[in-house]
């Protein structure tokens, strides 16, 4: 674990968009078990390269005019029991950092993980994460 000095501009690139943190397991059980509609869970990393390029990508995502319905995060590497609790909802996907899940219905619907990001740029991970958005969070039209 890193001295929790140092990861806090990390968190919080992350929480000034409006992200909710989960610290804890009982924070994870609380807000993601059985959850209708679109969650985005972002496990989020010390990881210079591959952090680095995630959360400056999810910001530029979350601008799209479809997004998740919630938003959160936990820190793998600090929030260590959060973390792994977060990762048991991702269902069949082995632990990676950083990653970002996308959830309907409590289900993973599509999955980035640390090898889907940490050799692109962030406007092409950011361009993948609008897409699943489109696909998985846009509302359908009214009925009239």
């Amino acid at each position: 674990m890193y001295p929790e000095m140092m990861v806090i501009p990390m968190r919080e690139e992350l929480t000034r968009l409006g992200i909710e943190e989960l610290r804890t397991a009982a924070d994870v059980d609380r807000a993601i078990p059985n959850q209708p509609g679109t969650t985005m869970i972002v496990v989020n990393s010390i990881c210079g390269c591959a952090a680095g390029r995630m959360r400056p990508a999810v910001r530029a995502a979350l601008q799209h005019s479809s997004r998740p319905e919630k938003l959160f995060s936990v820190f793998a590497g600090q929030d260590k029991d959060a973390t792994e609790r977060a990762r048991s909802y991702f269902g069949g996907y082995p632990p990676s950092s950083p990653s970002i899940a996308l959830l309907r219905d409590g289900k993973v619907v599509h999955m980035m993980q640390r090898s889907d990001i940490e050799h692109r740029e962030a406007v092409d991970i950011a361009a993948e994460l609008k897409g699943a958005f489109d696909k998985f969070c846009a509302q359908p039209a009214p009925v009239s």
